[in-house]
């Protein structure tokens, strides 16, 4: 299994013997890995940020360019950061629990397990993330824990 973000098509397609890729800076800020904005770097480590800030965005109902909320100091993921894992249900969607009453231990536990999954996969550095198939066996280990709960 092969798992790509892409961003309006933009995203490359690599031999199977290339891992990196220099290329000009395309996309929308928020969702591009660091390395690529800054050199940019297109690597698999890249797509596994993009999917952080993706699972963020559904978590928390926000786009990393919402600039109600978001600056220069802070952005999504610095935001969901600071939030965890005290106050994370602050930024969480409200939507994601029909009731204030139906949010249980059970849940909690499972969404702070996709938070921190989110916040492994934006790492600053692309040597410091988890693999995509990491992230597979991670989703798979929350969503076993979570229905044996």
């Amino acid at each position: 299994m092969v798992a790509r973000v892409g961003d309006f098509g933009i995203s490359k397609i690599f031999a199977v013997s290339k891992s990196v890729a220099h290329t000009e800076t395309l996309g929308t800020l928020g969702y591009i890995a660091p390395e690529y904005g800054s050199e940019g770097i297109v690597s698999a480590s890249g797509d596994v940020y993009s999917y952080g800030i993706m699972l963020m965005e559904v978590l928390a109902k926000r786009r990393p360019t919402d600039e109600e909320i978001f600056n220069e100091n802070l952005g999504l993921r610095e935001w969901i950061r600071r939030a965890f894992p005290n106050t994370m249900l602050e930024v969480v969607d409200a939507n994601l629990f029909p009731e204030i009453e139906q949010i249980t231990s059970k849940s909690e536990i499972c969404i702070a397990s996709m938070i921190e999954l989110a916040l492994h996969c934006t790492k600053e550095t692309a040597e410091s993330r988890m693999t995509m198939k990491d992230v597979v066996k991670r989703l798979n280990k929350i969503k076993n824990a979570f229905w044996e709960m």
